[in-house]
């Protein structure tokens, strides 16, 4: 039921006098309206109850009950109005009545209904007094027969109206904020397109690509290590290695259980699998690195969710362990951990390249989906100066020789005598079990030792080109004398002879050794120091110019800290030490003429597209004269022809060489222990030949030789793998002994 709008008061006035008041001020009267059709009714309903009721009884009777209810009908209506206007009605008290509530009337308005008196008795409520007025007005034109005089205005306040945003009518506005809020909407939406196309592209693009693609590392090809004829040392081939994406295994217990059959994984290892199949947070595991075709095949042929093999590289060695020593090795993800493979890692190792694959859900690959995404660049080949087949035979050599005398270990270096080459260089030891066999470190030049007698010839070529003595100089040489506050004496015991210079280092002797380093200066201080320098010039106390892995720089050089015998004992080797490739360099330098030339071990790199560098020469420095070169040189063939080195001796050649039979300190700090016993040894014998025209330097060195029977000095220990040696050498290097025949003379 819709709701009437509220009634104006004016509206119940006379027409007539409405209009004429409106007149006056300038506006047009209301015409019609529900009020005004409401009086005109009352009107009729009062003119009727004349026009029926003419007589006096009527007019007493009928005529008051017309007229009172005419009255009635306009004080209703008049009520509703107040209700309308939020209006309290009045009591006779003027007091409001709580009691009074509104009823609608028979003409559709509101009106008081009676209130209960206090006595119990119903009355009517009291009519205002213009009620009252009209009421009387009423009954005085009915009696006088004049018209009925209009309703008064009653001021009423209008309430205000609830304001609205948006009327009826209003479609402008409704239209302006439909735009506006569309305008809104799409510059939103539009914002968040352009972010996604620009700012968050790569991201969704990188989200979709990882949910149907999958990324593996293509390994560079590491680079092939060749010997200086193009033989290959070591090089990577192709091996599988069998992954799993834990985000795709469905069954992670069975899938464990079934690559550990296939695979025979150890426990901790189906444990570490079990774990990440699990917790599914790497999308790349290692299952088996490196493993056989056969079980390649097995894992392929089960067809697992999220298990697959990659193609990956492993490092061998075609000729077995020939030139471990030097080559080292490289841990199963191809890093160099050793010897060249450690060195040059850097140079070996190409830059990985990337390869993208699709799968499906279950993670096996779509096929023909792979593609590679960024291109592996393979490692630069290294040449080196190692000759395989002289490696080989030394390598041979010395096994058999430290295996036959119950030695620990040995080292052997050949090199070129003029450009420092090496063209082998080995290291052997025996293990645990008993067997001896080639290291995979290159103890000739991480390990130091007491080179022993072979520093004599440093120690007599320095006082040569001091020119404090001569070849043919003699001195007297006692098998024993003391020296500081102790004694010092030979090898063995001798008469006290009187020697040259040149028999002095034929027969090997401490004391005649001493007694020439003993020229080379008024004090003491000058002597230690002039012999300091000699030894480092020799190349001594430094590290070499390979600047291998773990290289030693050596021992007991720094002639400042010689006190009382060692300043008389580094004359002839005890009381220092040094390594392997130290004291064949600094034998070849009486090989070379009296000039220092640096070790050398790599020749050239081969870059990817085959372009060779050779690497620098070596690096030179004179040393001694070459005269005096020269004098040592011939000193040191009498070793090998008469003196201590005589097993050495090459079948047409001359060898020039000098032994030396060190001394190893033991745990208590001493060459003995309490009771003058238990020396341990290192024996060593360094030649080179043709003595002629030098072409190669050897060092031979034997760790550990058993003592007391006679073989552990260099002479007997190492001096006969030279002489095995020496003949492989020839061949591979095609030398010749000269326009005169070599060797030693036949009366020697």
């Amino acid at each position: 039921m819709s709701r009437r709008p509220p009634i104006d008061p004016r509206e119940l006035r006379d027409p007539r006098a409405t209009r004429s008041r409106d007149g006056r001020d300038g506006r047009s009267a209301p015409r019609g309206g529900r009020a005004a059709r409401q009086v005109d009714h009352l009107d009729r309903d009062v003119r009727d109850g004349r026009a029926r009721h003419t007589g006096p009884a009527a007019r007493g009777s009928r005529g008051r009950t017309g007229a009172g209810a005419a009255t009635r009908r306009a004080t209703d209506l008049r009520d509703a109005h107040d209700l309308q206007g939020r209006r309290p009605r009045a009591t006779t008290a003027g007091a409001v009545d709580p009691a009074a509530r509104p009823v609608r009337t028979a003409s559709g308005a509101r009106s008081a209904r009676v209130v209960e008196s206090r006595a119990g008795r119903s009355a009517p409520l009291r009519r205002r007094p213009d009620v009252a007025r009209v009421g009387a007005a009423t009954r005085s034109a009915r009696a006088t027969g004049t018209d009925r005089q209009p309703l008064q205005k009653r001021p009423v306040r209008v309430p205000r109206a609830p304001r609205h945003l948006f009327r009826a009518g209003q479609g402008r506005r409704r239209l302006v904020a439909v735009l506006v809020v569309t305008a809104v909407l799409f510059t939103v939406i539009l914002a968040r397109v352009v972010m996604l196309q620009t700012t968050d592209a790569g991201q969704l693009r990188e989200a979709g690509r990882e949910q149907r693609t999958s990324e593996r590392v293509l390994r560079a090809n590491r680079g092939v290590i060749f010997d200086r004829n193009g033989d290959e040392l070591a090089l990577s081939i192709p091996s599988t290695t069998v992954i799993a994406n834990p985000k795709l295994v469905t069954d992670p217990e069975g899938t464990v259980r079934t690559l550990a059959g296939a695979l025979g994984l150890s426990v901790d290892k189906q444990d570490d699998l079990l774990e990440a199949f699990t917790a599914k947070e790497r999308s790349f595991v290692y299952v088996a690195r490196q493993v056989t075709d056969d079980q390649a095949a097995a894992v392929d042929l089960l067809q697992l969710h999220g298990v697959d093999t990659i193609a990956e590289d492993r490092r061998t060695m075609p000729a077995g362990s020939v030139g471990q020593s030097v080559i080292g090795r490289t841990n199963i993800d191809g890093e160099g951990i050793a010897g060249i493979e450690m060195q040059y890692d850097l140079v070996l190792t190409g830059n990985d390249g990337v390869v993208l694959r699709e799968h499906d859900r279950d993670g096996r690959s779509l096929p023909g989906s792979e593609t590679t995404r960024v291109a592996p660049v393979p490692g630069q080949d290294i040449v080196l100066t190692l000759d395989r087949s002289v490696q080989y035979t030394v390598e041979q050599e010395m096994v058999q020789q430290v295996t036959n005398i119950g030695a620990k270990g040995g080292t052997a270096i050949v090199m070129d005598s003029r450009t420092g080459e090496i063209y082998a260089m080995v290291g052997v030891v025996r293990g645990d079990d008993g067997v001896v066999r080639v290291t995979s470190g290159n103890i000739a030049a991480v390990e130091a030792a007491e080179p022993g007698s072979v520093v004599k010839a440093i120690t007599v070529a320095a006082a040569l080109n001091e020119g404090t003595v001569t070849p043919v100089q003699t001195f007297e040489v006692p098998w024993r004398k003391k020296y500081s506050d102790d004694y010092l004496s030979d090898a063995e015991q001798h008469p006290t002879y009187v020697w040259p210079v040149t028999d002095i280092i034929a027969n090997s002797s401490n004391v005649g050794t001493i007694e020439v380093m003993l020229t080379m200066g008024e004090t003491m201080r000058d002597r230690k120091e002039r012999l300091g320098a000699y030894l480092r010039a020799f190349g001594l106390g430094e590290r070499t110019a390979l600047d291998f892995p773990g290289e030693s720089r050596g021992l007991g050089v720094d002639w400042t800290k010689w006190e009382g015998t060692e300043q008389y004992t580094v004359a002839y080797g005890q009381g220092l030490a040094s390594t392997s490739i130290q004291l064949v360099s600094a034998i070849n330098v009486i090989a070379n003429g009296g000039v220092y030339v640096a070790p050398k071990l790599v020749g050239a790199t081969i870059d990817a597209e085959g372009v060779i560098t050779p690497t620098p020469d070596s690096g030179t420095h004179r040393v001694v004269r070459p005269e005096v070169a020269q004098q040592v040189n011939l000193m040191m063939r009498r070793v090998v022809c008469d003196g201590t080195a005589t097993r050495a001796q090459v079948e047409g050649f001359t060898v020039a060489g000098k032994t030396g039979t060190g001394l190893k300190v033991l745990d208590n700090g001493m060459y003995e222990d309490e009771n003058g016993e238990g020396r341990k040894y290192y024996s060593s014998f360094a030649g080179f030949f043709p003595a002629e025209d030098p072409r190669v330097t050897v060092l031979i060195s034997i760790d550990e030789p058993p003592g007391g029977q006679g073989i552990h000095y260099g002479g007997t220990a190492a001096a006969p793998v030279f002489a095995e040696i020496a003949p492989a050498i020839v061949n591979e290097l095609n030398l010749t002994p000269g326009d005169e025949p070599g060797g030693c003379p036949a009366t020697s």
